[in-house]
């Protein structure tokens, strides 16, 4: 078992102490570092993971271990691009949210939500489980032409109401509210959720290793990515549906009772809201379920059940 995912065990195994490990792991400070200094604090750390089972006292053997969270992907040992690490998620997708929530005309709103999708897609291609995978196609490949198809599907779905109220020239403020306040916020949800579940359905199909407590693998579960894939749909739903949908009903809330009164300070009002739900949501749906992920026997395959007498199994759930 990689030392990453030891350090998950030990150190994340309730909501609140993945929280704050995250908390600290999202500090875009981690960014600076490079490459070298990367692989030397992997190479330093690999010995403190092989014994690591209960939490870290020392405060620089942590610091190194949060280089490492952020940098580093569990399953294959390669530096991740600082583009899609996880202290850069929310600096790259928070102006792709905001250019995403402003119901603008139809095309300009498909090509920011084709942005924003792209971006999480690439999020999830870069920290998905990084199990090998069949021989007899290549599995980069087909995410990338999923992974595309998934994207554009998402930002079609996500611009629809815009253009049905266009097209029909639907100008009531009924309407008004609920293709602008009411429905981007759990279609976008939904498509996030949709791209993750397509762009990691090769986990699903093919199977991802599950490990034994002592980080043997035992065998590869399609049971065990199923449940790390719906686990991070849901997280990311979670993340992004709260994102769109709390700042629009504060806004219309602080419009209607004539408290701002101009547009430019409602907009303000609306940036703010959206900058603070993600940055506060952000490390709260990614805290939802352990990164180190927990199966039971009764789950998993009968193949590798015959293999190990063991009862709980291990997994890198992703990001």
């Amino acid at each position: 078992m990689d030392a990453n995912l030891r350090f998950w065990r030990a150190e994340g195994q309730s909501f609140l102490q993945r929280l704050l490990l995250w908390a600290d792991v999202l500090d875009p400070l981690l960014l600076l570092k490079s490459a070298d200094e990367i692989r030397r604090t992997r190479l330093s750390i690999q010995s403190t993971g092989k014994t690591l089972n209960e939490p870290i006292q020392n405060a620089q053997t942590k610091q190194a271990f949060l280089l490492s969270l952020s940098s580093v992907h569990p399953d294959t040992d390669d530096i991740i691009p600082v583009l899609f690490r996880p202290p850069a998620f929310l600096p790259v997708s928070l102006p792709l949210v905001i250019a995403s929530s402003l119901q603008l005309q139809a095309r300009h709103s498909f090509f920011y939500q084709f942005l924003f999708h792209l971006y999480t897609t690439g999020f999830t291609l870069f920290n998905g489980n990084g199990t090998p995978k069949a021989d007899d196609y290549s599995i980069q490949e087909k995410q990338i032409v999923l992974s595309l198809g998934a994207v554009s599907y998402a930002a079609c779905i996500g611009v629809l109401p815009l253009v049905f109220m266009n097209r029909y020239m639907l100008k009531s403020p009924l309407t008004h509210l609920i293709v602008k306040k009411v429905l981007p916020a759990p279609l976008l949800g939904l498509m996030t959720a949709f791209t993750v579940v397509v762009t990691r359905s090769p986990e699903f199909d093919n199977g991802i290793e599950v490990m034994d407590r002592n980080g043997k693998v035992v065998g590869v579960s399609q049971k065990a990515g199923e449940k790390a894939v719906k686990e991070t749909a849901i997280s990311r739903a979670v993340l992004f549906g709260t994102t769109f949908f709390l700042p629009p009903v504060v806004v219309y809330l602080v419009e209607r009772a004539k408290m701002v009164k101009t547009p430019r300070t409602l907009a303000l009002l609306r940036m703010f809201m959206i900058t603070s739900v993600l940055t506060g949501m952000l490390p709260v749906s990614l805290s939802m379920f352990p990164q180190c992920g927990e199966i039971k026997r009764a789950d998993l395959e009968p193949e590798i059940l015959s293999s190990t007498e063991e009862t709980e199994f291990f997994y890198n759930r992703g990001i």
